[in-house]
């Protein structure tokens, strides 16, 4: 509208006028409580998963200084008989001062008796053998340990938001549940980005809306052949049906014949994907706008 970057009150006053002049503008419509809730709910649990996800990058960092070959001691870093172990000895030190059958007991509690004395004497041969730091020990310590508390707490504020996003789930006539690949969570968060589907009169502009439909490029006699995905529109609803598409290609026979195909054809696997992600976003649509169970056509 104005291509100087100048910006102040005067110049806010003439676009807007000139937007309204040219009609350049669309009207807002907000959704209903019910709606709105769930939307603020499930964007607010995206950012607890994020900053659990951080935590734990931060805590594996932590140990590579520490204790560099803790990590291969157990499946799951962040599982319960790994967690209470580190809360309780943090560095290969305090492992080492440990009588072997005391931590084999504590590791037998914690585990529910799967894991005893091989596993204790497997981390008391790593520790003797560990070449992490033996400087600032209790500074280390200290962070590591606070760190996997604030995981432990965000994680039960996680538990107890995903209960709350359930229930008020519960309170919307929705059938996007009996879609593969989308649990009461991800049909909160993609039933609160899209409100009323009466907005999207066909599957393509819900695609748009959602940011997952391939970029355009043509000039002249040029058409590019390497399209990315826009990624404009609602990240938080590309971010549900992405995670949505990874599950469905995997659990639906349909959409998963879908992304073997695009596989077959040379595509890469993000790519294959994306292309799961535009069929279920059109299901999507069908689902909400017929107000009728997910049937897969056979």
């Amino acid at each position: 509208m104005y291509i100087r970057q100048t910006k102040n009150d005067t110049k806010d006053a003439f676009i807007i006028a000139e937007v309204l002049r040219f009609g350049r503008y669309s009207t807002t419509e907000l959704g209903s409580d019910e709606i709105v809730a769930l939307r603020q709910l499930s964007r607010f649990r995206f950012s607890l998963v994020d900053s659990i996800s951080d935590l734990k990058r931060q805590v594996i960092s932590v140990l590579d200084m520490l204790f560099p070959e803790y990590e291969r001691l157990f499946s799951d870093l962040f599982g319960k008989t790994s967690s209470e172990l580190l809360m309780e000895y943090t560095t290969p030190e305090e492992i080492l001062a440990v009588d072997t059958e005391e931590l084999a007991a504590f590791i037998a509690k914690h585990s529910r008796n799967r894991l005893g004395l091989d596993k204790a004497e497997e981390l008391k041969s790593a520790a003797a053998a560990s070449f992490g730091i033996d400087t600032a020990l209790d500074a280390y310590r200290l962070q590591l340990r606070l760190l996997l508390q604030q995981i432990r707490f965000t994680e039960e504020q996680l538990d107890s938001l995903n209960s709350e996003i359930k229930k008020r789930l519960e309170a919307v006539d929705t059938n996007l549940v009996t879609i593969p690949g989308i649990g009461p969570v991800l049909a909160a968060a993609i039933l609160g980005e899209i409100g009323d589907i009466a907005r999207f009169p066909t599957g393509v502009k819900l695609v748009a809306f959602a940011g997952i439909d391939p970029t355009v490029r043509h000039s002249g006699e040029f058409t590019g052949t390497r399209n990315r995905m826009s990624k404009r529109g609602s990240p938080y609803l590309r971010r549900a049906i992405w995670l949505a598409a990874s599950v469905a290609k995997v659990h639906s026979p349909i959409l998963r014949d879908f992304y073997e195909q695009k596989r077959a054809q040379g595509k890469h696997h993000l790519a294959a994907t994306g292309a799961v992600a535009r069929k279920l976003t059109y299901i999507i649509h069908a689902v909400l706008r017929d107000k009728k169970p997910y049937e897969p056509i056979a």
